[in-house]
């Protein structure tokens, strides 16, 4: 009887352990987000092609001031990621089309949460300006 009881012990507490790292593995974003991700994630070449196709399109360099100075792409504003906060909107109509990007993606994806949340209607990912192979400048 002892024996039972032990293995149904070990039995239940298996499955606890399987239901909280399958519970752990949802949260952290294991799950595809494409469902739930309110705006756009593109390639850069995407990008280019949707700004020569529509040229009032916002260009938004979500770095900071510094990495703008070394080299950004033409046509792009500075709005580094920590400066957009919702009690100060962007000067930019909401339904405009905004492209966001960074260095690598991390920013560009927290600045397009925080402007969809903020009720910007067509703001588009395409990650860091690392994989835009186009002209960049310094101008």
């Amino acid at each position: 009887m002892k024996e039972l009881f032990l293995l149904a012990a070990v039995i239940c507490f298996g499955m606890a352990i399987l239901k909280f790292y399958s519970a752990r593995m949802n949260r952290s974003g294991s799950a595809p987000q494409t469902a739930e991700k309110p705006w756009a994630t593109i390639t850069a070449d995407e990008a280019r092609e949707r700004l020569e196709a529509n040229p009032d399109a916002i260009l938004l360099d979500v770095r900071t001031q510094e990495e703008y100075d070394g080299g950004h792409i033409p046509g792009a504003v500075c709005f580094p990621n920590e400066d957009i906060l919702p009690e100060l909107p962007l000067p930019f109509e909401r339904e405009a089309e905004i492209l966001v990007y960074c260095r690598s993606g991390r920013r560009s994806a927290e600045a397009a949460k925080k402007l969809t949340d903020m009720g910007y209607t067509h703001v588009t990912d395409f990650g860091g300006i690392q994989s835009w192979n186009y002209e960049t400048t310094t101008d």
